[in-house]
């Protein structure tokens, strides 16, 4: 284990930003993180997954450590379910595929989304009417000060919509080390109402699915609205979809009659953040070396070597236009650094 100087992270985001650590080191298992952790001569430090939630705007003066833990294992088994803990590492489409490679179902709808197993619980991801909250059992996390391995069950993590408590007040606390699923063996339930899940196997000429089959019609929906990462910079949806006020929704409707909307509770409707992007006019318009995505509204891209802060003041004008058009405030759903 070296630490490497002045070392670019291009190939370590998603969104292909070129900016240079200063500090730069990879661990891969448990041992080498604490000990880089317990390294005083560097008192700031960044972690680094699959680069796959970020934007990078800066060079970063912080020792970068990028957690490469692999290994994925069954815990326990019955008839009905499995129990599968996967390392932070892991590539999070790949355990997805090992998954279903062995007929275990329950993530099937999460297919091909980027990064790593070990950030998919901080933002509790999600696509196509399933999220990672729905199979999750526990994760693993080592703490920054005690340098100790700490378990959060479900309830601890406290998930909500793109939300967990390491974006909140356990941000920058934990580097998450193992995640653990419990996932179907057979009867599993699937998921095919959302989206354009139904049409597309139709179109396959599927009439019984599979979990297999479920995954194969998510891909190929996703690979025909989202560019590949490997040949167009992105970090996936940029925003989280707005959830606002049913009175709200209803002044909004009035103006706008074709708007699209999913009712989360008696008094919270959520609206596409996609659908207000291209109701704005930036649907597919390029900037230079940037732009919004001609197929997904909600996709901000890198089409060569833009910079970070190119990006991010497009969000901003985005995020602009959205409150003077709509009234309506769009988060990010990716970290800004």
């Amino acid at each position: 284990m070296k630490i490497k100087e002045n070392i670019s992270l291009k190939p370590y985001n998603t969104f292909g930003i070129d900016v240079l650590a200063k500090h730069f080191v990879a661990v891969s298992n448990l041992d080498e993180l604490k000990e880089v952790l317990a390294r005083s001569a560097y008192p700031n430090k960044l972690i680094l997954g699959g680069g796959s939630n970020m934007l990078l705007t800066k060079n970063q003066e912080a020792l970068v450590i990028h957690v490469n833990l692999k290994g994925i294992s069954v815990i326990s088994e019955d008839e009905n379910s499995v129990t599968v803990k996967a390392n932070a590492g892991e590539n999070w489409h790949e355990f997805v595929l090992w998954c279903l490679k062995r007929n275990f179902g329950g993530i099937e709808n999460l297919s091909l989304i980027p990064g790593n197993v070990g950030t998919a619980p901080i933002q509790n991801i999600g696509a196509y009417g399933v999220e990672l909250k729905d199979t999750f059992v526990s994760c693993e996390g080592l703490s920054l000060e005690t340098k100790k391995i700490k378990s959060f069950s479900k309830t601890d993590c406290d998930f909500g919509y793109r939300n967990s408590i390491f974006k909140q007040h356990e941000k920058g606390k934990y580097i998450i080390t193992s995640v653990t699923f419990k996932l179907t063996k057979k009867a599993h339930k699937l998921n095919i109402a959302y989206g354009s899940i139904t049409t597309q196997l139709e179109e396959m000429g599927v009439t019984n699915p599979t979990i297999q089959d479920v995954s194969k019609a998510v891909i190929a929906i996703r690979e025909s609205k989202l560019p590949n990462p490997k040949e167009i910079g992105n970090s996936g949806s940029f925003f989280k979809n707005p959830i606002v006020s049913k009175a709200d929704y209803i002044a909004l409707a009035e103006n706008f009659k074709d708007i699209p909307s999913y009712t989360i509770s008696e008094d919270e409707i959520k609206i596409p953040a996609g659908w207000l992007i291209e109701k704005s006019g930036f649907k597919g318009k390029r900037f230079g070396d940037y732009g919004v995505h001609k197929k997904q509204a909600l996709v901000l891209v890198n089409y060569g070597n833009a910079k970070g802060s190119d990006i991010l003041n497009l969000s901003k004008l985005i995020q602009k236009t959205i409150k003077r058009l709509f009234g309506i405030s769009i988060e990010a759903e990716v970290n800004i650094l």
